[in-house]
């Protein structure tokens, strides 16, 4: 029995020997229920003991080994080449910058709503510029009277054929015949309106002061304005706060001064205006309205027969002329 146990013993000191490791396996001898069983069996159990231990050995001992870059074999970089590995989500890579500029903030409010103001304001020139800077400057101002050419071109009368009347009875010169009147005095590109301010938008109108500048001259300043119904007609405002206050200006050459003149309009009312009863042909709603005595009723209205109460006010405010 004794002879036994000392083989066993030195059988599983030997296969520890064998596995490299330093481990030496101790077995107590157990009462045996077989009496057949060999020694083979029993070295067999001791063997895979001993395999188990080294292996959990080996795993403590990687832990604590530093790592060394190896160089990977020749099979493993042709694995590598030709495998595909998709990007994770994380190491996406952002895509490359767009050349387009994109608008500021600012910018966007600007373009999308022009209820909030136009960024027009005039560019100011350097202080050691030739140039005159329009917006600030009152050069040439009051400096000596045009010629006697000019002058006779600006103050000639303007004819009955060219006077408009609104519907509210309000006289007026069309704007384009003011630009007809200077451009006969000064000629096609001596003179032009700069801008002193930059365009300010309330809620219904149009606003900007204009300064109108003739052979290098200035010559007047006014503020024009037009109202507007809609954000979508805030350019067209714009175009006729302009020209609103190029009629302004003309009045200080002394352009169309007899619309300017109280007795000048009232004497023309009651010559070249009348005011008549119209219909609207859609709604059918009547109101009254000043036009030309030689003008035509346009569509969408119609002229439309009064009442004898209607008929009776028309001709006490005609009799005020």
């Amino acid at each position: 029995m004794a002879s036994l146990l000392v083989q066993r013993a030195a059988l599983s000191f030997q296969i520890s020997r064998t596995s490299k490791t330093f481990a030496i396996s101790f077995t107590t001898a157990l009462p045996r229920r077989n009496r057949h069983t060999t020694v083979a069996s029993e070295a067999w159990d001791s063997l895979r003991s001993s395999r188990s231990y080294t292996s959990r050995r080996h795993l403590h001992h990687d832990h604590l080994q530093p790592s060394f870059p190896t160089t990977p074999s020749r099979a493993q970089q042709v694995r590598a080449a030709t495998t595909f590995t998709a990007p994770s989500s994380s190491t996406r890579q952002p895509p490359p910058p767009s050349d387009r500029i994109q608008p500021s903030a600012e910018e966007a409010v600007h373009n999308d709503d022009l209820t909030s103001g136009l960024d027009d304001k005039p560019i100011v020139l350097d202080e050691t510029s030739r140039q005159v800077d329009w917006a600030r400057s009152f050069h040439g101002l009051s400096t000596e009277a045009f010629s006697k050419e000019a002058a006779e071109a600006l103050l000639a009368p303007i004819g009955l054929e060219d006077i408009e009347v609104k519907p509210d009875g309000i006289v007026y010169l069309p704007e384009i015949k003011y630009r007809r009147i200077l451009n006969k005095a000064f000629g096609p590109g001596a003179w032009g309106l700069a801008p002193r301010g930059e365009t300010i938008v309330t809620a219904k109108a149009v606003t900007r002061e204009y300064a109108l500048v003739a052979l290098g001259r200035l010559v007047s300043v006014a503020r024009g304005e037009q109202d507007y119904f809609s954000p979508e007609g805030i350019p067209t405002a714009v175009e006729g706060c302009k020209s609103n206050a190029l009629m302004r200006c003309c009045k200080d050459l002394g352009v169309a001064s007899e619309l300017w003149d109280p007795r000048f309009i009232r004497r023309f009312i009651a010559e070249h205006a009348k005011e008549v009863w119209v219909e609207h042909q859609v709604t059918q709603k009547r109101k009254k309205i000043w036009m030309r005595k030689d003008d035509l009723i346009r569509y969408p209205f119609k002229l439309a027969t009064p009442s004898s109460s209607q008929g009776a006010a028309a001709r006490a405010n005609t009799s005020k002329f």
